[in-house]
């Protein structure tokens, strides 16, 4: 590429060859401007092409030729208008791929096992999108269903909360769009809602904890500190603080530390608990009730949840036949009283010795009848040398009620 032979072009194929080459400010410059950069810039790629393939074994004598070549192609004088175009733009595309290809066996030598390094990016962009994918995968071996965007907490003692969640993938690609630019800082976070008062929607619910969660799971065991009344959000937290939440649980009121003990992980384990569980995670109180907790329960146990729904016998003719069966109902109630002592105390309950474990530790049942009913229970040291006395005032009060009938139009 000379001078002399791009003088001969018009302007507007010396833009376009300046284009092509990466001349900067090429739209703005007049041709002998034109002319002169991209004589410069020929020049700069055939002593790279030079330089570079000089430096590489096995590669000088194959691209040196090929940019020599180039070089002296340009400078030879040509006969014809056309042919000498030709020639110039083949003499420019050849220096440009010469210097292109010794570019590109500069870098590769620069960075040895590029191949291995893409590869291991490519992988780890993919582990990241796992990781944060929350969508829910069919399980093998279980019947096919419409998905559906659901999520259910479950009490598992005093101590502990089972949340289980199903996300669809649309859900997921509403995320995707409403984070937007967030979206790659974003984080899976499952949150600790406390309920400070009876109406679940209300402001009092504040947020207690944060646990950041993966993709590939459905299912997450929190432990509780204290006993409170809650429920649990998922959805994805940005690096704004900003929380998008895709699904909330029902609410659950974990009970004391003494009214329970932290149950097996397992839905095969927890068969014989299940009514407990159903009903420490609100399944028979009417105003926490959750359909998607009965739903979940009956879909895992494989076994009707939550109080019968009976419905009058019908006639042929589509009549209720008003027919009722008997309802009877009867109860009684025990007391049982523990404590602990020193190990070799004497302890008697209403005068009754009472048996006192190796720790000193005792437990006794006893009737609860329909009364008040005053329980002294006085414990004494080995040569009865002191004694103490605790007196347990106790009342029973049942009623028993008529029995409630309800007409066919409850139905």
């Amino acid at each position: 590429m000379t001078a002399a032979s791009l003088r001969e072009k018009p302007v507007r194929d010396l833009a376009r060859l300046a284009k092509q080459h990466g001349v900067p400010g090429w739209h703005s410059m007049r041709k002998d401007q034109l002319i002169r950069a991209l004589v410069r810039r020929a020049k700069r790629r055939a002593d790279a092409a030079l330089l570079a393939t000089s430096a590489i074994p096995g590669n000088s004598g194959r691209v040196g030729t090929v940019a020599a070549s180039a070089v002296r192609q340009a400078s030879r004088p040509q006969t014809g208008r056309s042919s000498r175009s030709g020639s110039k733009a083949t003499a420019v595309l050849a220096c440009g791929g010469a210097a292109a290809a010794a570019d590109a066996a500069v870098r590769a030598r620069q960075r040895p096992g590029g191949g291995e390094a893409a590869r291991r990016i490519t992988e780890a962009r993919e582990r990241l999108a796992r990781a944060k994918d929350l969508t829910t995968k069919p399980e093998a071996g279980k019947p096919a269903r419409q998905p559906r965007d659901r999520m259910v907490l479950m009490v598992r003692g005093p101590h502990w909360l089972h949340a289980f969640w199903e996300i669809t993938p649309r859900t997921m690609a509403r995320a995707h769009a409403a984070l937007g630019q967030e979206w790659h800082g974003a984080r899976p976070t499952l949150r600790v809602l406390r309920i400070d008062s009876s109406v679940d929607a209300s402001a009092a619910a504040r947020v207690v904890r944060e646990i950041e969660v993966h993709g590939g799971v459905k299912n997450w065991f929190i432990d509780i500190r204290e006993p409170m009344r809650c429920r649990v959000e998922i959805g994805y937290l940005a690096t704004s603080g900003r929380f998008l939440c895709l699904v909330r649980s029902n609410t659950v009121a974990t009970p004391n530390a003494s009214q329970s003990d932290t149950l097996d992980a397992h839905w095969g384990e927890i068969l014989g608990d299940c009514e407990r569980i159903y009903a420490m995670s609100g399944g028979y109180s009417p105003e926490n009730n959750s359909t998607e907790l009965q739903e979940l329960f009956e879909e895992r146990l494989r076994r009707p949840m939550g109080p019968p729904t009976s419905r009058p016998e019908m006639t042929e003719q589509g009549e209720a036949t008003g027919r009722r069966g008997e309802c009877q109902l009867e109860v009684d109630a025990e007391l049982i009283i523990y404590g602990a002592t020193q190990p070799d105390a004497h302890v008697t309950l209403q005068g009754e010795p009472v048996r006192v474990q190796a720790d000193g530790t005792f437990r006794v049942r006893v009737d609860l009848p329909n009364k008040r009913q005053v329980l002294p229970i006085v414990t004494s040291t080995a040569d009865g040398g002191r004694r103490q006395m605790v007196v347990m005032a106790v009342e029973r009060n049942t009623k028993l009620l008529e029995p409630h009938g309800r007409d066919a139009a409850e139905f």
